[in-house]
């Protein structure tokens, strides 16, 4: 029907549902087309990088802890360990999700829960925070049994010294990651550390080890150390040194032990020590090697020395006479004086009687660069070459830089410095016929020694300083029965605050024995003795020289070489007993009697064992 104004109605719109429903089919076919494609392409073809970012959250590239190689003494006995240990870990963003089990963690380790909060806090974007390190592997399961969330431990391992301070200083010590700090430990750090492992492995979102993918780097375990040092020997000389602080009140001493045929050190000890295995507790100059780094005037241990260059230089022999009187001899403004007026003195009585005088004498004779550079080849003013972290060169300043009273002061020690080992070594070449060696460490190192001396001036000093320890020397002390002692005392002024020498002082003893076929060379510094309880090195030093080396000539089994004298005290001794219990007394029988017997005596000597307290710690 047509409307009155002519519009005619609207139909309904017409369309092909069919064409419709393929349409939209197709298009949502040709979407999911692309999306497998896309994936495909993600997954399948062009992957590497979503790989490499999964990877970057799950896989992860660990350590794997090796062990630090072992440190043994000259016999093998264990000085420095490794022993396997746990640290305790967490997952910072894991923890601070479970605010309400820090208190158990914090209760477990040991520590405030505000102390642990703030650490959590304050690495809360990271995945690894040590919690704690190095912990006996008992107390670690303890705090996991606890089961929180994102708390995990590792395997390490931790440094053990079994002979504690009496080592100390020549070991060092490694820190928290095990690296050496000081000594020997420091020296030979990369021998002994080793080089830790790596290994892949995927963890999950809470930190867990899932699987362990492949091993990337196999752990090398560090190499084993052998030291000259004998623990035994080692063990007398700090026992006997502590011993000798405690008798004269002295603030602190060193002592060395020194085979002068290979020039290996026995025995190194210093006091005030420290335990190595409680580091933290212990003041850091307790921690320093005193017969390495430290210098000292040598005092009259270096008489032998100026009495060797005479002797080499010709001014003097060993039959020439000296005039001491009244006592001193003027030197600039100053006087060097003696203990006492000796009056006239031979080559011999200068070092029996350790006399000043007779000593400034002497190195007035010398050329000052021909006495320079005879000290420089026994070893002062250079390092000793130990490899030691930290020697000194010690002081000897050439004659350019001498004053008017330098030559003579330096020819009694004073106006030079060295360290006591220094000074052992010097003492050994001495006794090794003229041929300084280089000390060493390590067992089965051989360093290229110097001829520094010729070999019959120095036995000729050997026998010299063998005075000093017989009837009329000043070390009577450190005479060792059955033993020729060769040696020589001294006693240093220490420096003041105003530069000047103060009234304490440094008490030496330097040593050899057994004179005929020397073995050991010993070196005793007691710094600051109590001048109330005798301050002489005879008195201080040497009888600490005496106790070591008794004990050192019987393990090391050494013959007698001064066989009628032990033979006549063990009659004398025999004797008193016989009166004593009211017996008689038999004729005593001349030396040469008694020479069949001596071979047999020389065996029963030097097999005689050790007592038991002497050799263990």
């Amino acid at each position: 029907m047509i409307g009155g104004d002519g519009a005619r109605p609207r139909g309904r719109a017409q369309f092909d549902l069919r064409k419709r429903l393929l349409l939209v089919t197709g298009t949502l076919g040709l979407c999911s087309l692309a999306l497998v494609g896309r994936a495909l392409d993600l997954q399948v073809i062009n992957n590497e990088f979503y790989r490499q970012q999964g990877d970057a959250r799950a896989l992860r590239e660990i350590p794997i802890a090796t062990s630090r190689g072992m440190i043994t003494d000259r016999n093998g006995e264990p000085l420095a360990v490794s022993t396997p240990v746990e640290s305790i870990w967490g997952n910072p963003q894991e923890l601070l999700k479970h605010p309400q089990r820090l208190p158990d963690l914090a209760k477990a380790l040991g520590m405030p829960v505000d102390e642990l909060t703030r650490k959590l806090s304050q690495r809360a974007g990271k995945e690894f925070l040590y919690l704690k390190r190095r912990i006996n592997p008992d107390e670690a399961q303890e705090i996991l049994a606890h089961k929180v969330p994102g708390v995990f431990s590792q395997r390490e391992y931790r440094r053990f010294y079994p002979q504690g301070e009496a080592l100390a200083h020549v070991l060092g010590f490694t820190n928290i990651d095990d690296r050496g700090q000081e000594g020997l430990e420091l020296a030979f750090d990369d021998w002994l550390r080793g080089k830790p492992g790596a290994k892949r492995v995927i963890r999950d979102g809470a930190g867990r080890i899932v699987e362990s993918v492949d091993l990337v780097r196999a752990a090398e375990p560090g190499g084993d150390l052998t030291l000259t040092i004998d623990r035994r020997i080692q063990f007398l000389a700090h026992r006997e040194l502590r011993n000798a602080l405690q008798r004269t009140g002295a603030s602190a001493g060193s002592a060395v032990v020194v085979d002068i045929a290979t020039g290996e050190v026995l025995a190194m000890a210093n006091l005030p020590t420290y335990n190595p295995n409680a580091v933290a507790s212990t003041p850091v100059d307790h921690r320093r090697n005193r017969a390495v780094t430290d210098v000292i005037e040598p005092g009259s241990t270096m008489k032998p020395l100026t009495v060797a260059a005479g002797l080499e230089a010709g001014v003097i022999t060993p039959t020439t006479l000296f005039n001491t009187n009244p006592g001193w001899i003027a030197n600039g403004r100053y006087r060097t004086t003696d203990h006492k007026n000796y009056g006239i003195l031979d080559t011999t009585g200068v070092i029996q009687k350790s006399s000043n005088v007779a000593s400034a004498v002497i190195v007035h004779k010398l050329d000052n660069r021909f006495f320079h550079d005879f000290l420089a080849r026994f070893g002062y003013g250079r390092k000793p070459g130990s490899g030691f972290p930290g020697e000194s060169s010690g002081v000897l300043a050439p004659p350019a830089k001498w004053s008017g009273t330098t030559k003579q002061t330096m020819s009694y020690g004073y106006g030079l410095s060295a360290t006591p080992l220094q000074i052992a070594m010097a003492y050994a070449a001495l006794a090794n016929g003229g041929q300084l060696l280089p000390p060493t460490f390590v067992k089965g190192e051989r360093k290229e020694g110097q001829q520094v001396l010729d070999p019959a001036i120095a036995a000729q000093v050997m026998a010299m300083m063998q005075t000093v320890t017989e009837t009329g020397g000043t070390a009577t002390q450190a005479a060792i029965l059955g033993y020729h002692v060769a040696g020589k005392t001294g006693t240093a002024r220490k420096f003041n605050a105003s530069g000047g020498y103060s009234r304490r002082y440094i008490s030496f003893f330097a040593g050899v024995v057994p004179v005929a076929n020397p073995r050991f060379s010993m070196v005793v510094v007691v710094n600051d003795p109590d001048p109330a309880k005798g301050y002489f090195g005879g008195l201080v030093s040497a009888p600490v020289f005496k106790s070591v080396m008794e004990g050192s000539l019987r393990l090391m089994d050494v013959a007698p070489d001064d066989i009628d004298t032990w033979l006549a005290a063990q009659a004398e001794a025999e004797a008193k007993r016989l009166k004593a219990s009211g017996a008689k007394v038999p004729a005593p029988r001349s030396t040469a009697a008694l020479a069949p017997a001596t071979t047999a005596v020389t065996a029963l000597v030097t097999a005689l064992p050790i007592p038991v307290a002497e050799v263990t710690p």
